[in-house]
């Protein structure tokens, strides 16, 4: 199944998932000033790109004009997500070349994508560059989101860097995978950086599906396979 599944369906209760966690960062945003959000995950393989790539186009579908950024330079995958060129952030950072020259239209209405572009020998000091102060300043002028993928925060200092320079950040953990004690410390990191975590998105959690409960309600009529694909939000504590 593709990994867009805000774009191909819809009608899908996991669509409906990515929508409730758009309207979270809505209500969050009230008189705040959130445009520059970044998600990250307390470790790898949690499906951080997946749900940032989704959650880009139920925002941009609802007329709000985004821009996808990936800041993941060690291990970049939005532009496999969107089946575009990668060229992008590393070439405006470290060649100065125009934002406006690298920014990618998606074949989302309103959504454009930067990607990461070539990687980067110290990814860490490119993010924490003036050039990317720059470049996120330069995107949040033009756009009304600014929506950024950065890799895991206890694998990298560069969650942590992007993290001190975004309005808000989005902690993503994996149900039964991370171990409270790594959770913990992934909410530490942030707040040592003084970061606005708005939320958490607990990622493929299981659902009963059984008669009479709220998962059977919202799954009648469709065989999908909850372990890979179900996503649940909470507030962050």
């Amino acid at each position: 199944m593709t990994n867009l599944i805000a774009k191909e369906d819809s009608k899908s209760p996991i669509t409906e998932a990515y929508r409730m966690i758009r309207t979270s960062i809505q209500f969050s945003n009230k008189g705040k000033g959130l445009k520059i959000i970044a998600l990250t995950s307390a470790g790898p393989n949690e499906g951080k790109s997946t749900v940032v790539a989704n959650l880009a186009v139920v925002m941009a579908q609802a007329g709000h004009k985004v821009v996808l950024l990936d800041c993941d330079l060690r291990n970049p995958s939005l532009h496999n997500i969107f089946n575009l060129q990668n060229k992008g952030l590393s070439n405006c950072v470290m060649a100065g070349e125009n934002t406006a020259d690298v920014v990618q239209r998606s074949e989302v209405q309103d959504l454009d994508v930067l990607t990461s572009g070539p990687i980067a020998c110290y990814p860490s000091e490119l993010l924490g560059s003036k050039r990317m102060q720059d470049v996120l300043n330069e995107l949040a002028e033009k756009y009304d989101y600014v929506l950024i993928d950065t890799p895991p925060i206890l694998s990298f200092t560069d969650a942590a860097v992007i993290a001190g320079k975004a309005d808000g950040v989005i902690l993503l953990m994996e149900s039964g995978k991370v171990k409270p004690a790594l959770a913990k410390e992934a909410k530490q990191i942030l707040e040592h950086t003084k970061s606005n975590i708005i939320g958490v998105i607990l990622n493929r959690v299981e659902v009963d599906t059984s008669p009479g409960t709220p998962g059977y309600y919202h799954l009648y009529g469709k065989d999908y396979n909850l372990n890979e694909q179900q996503l649940v939000q909470e507030e962050a504590k």
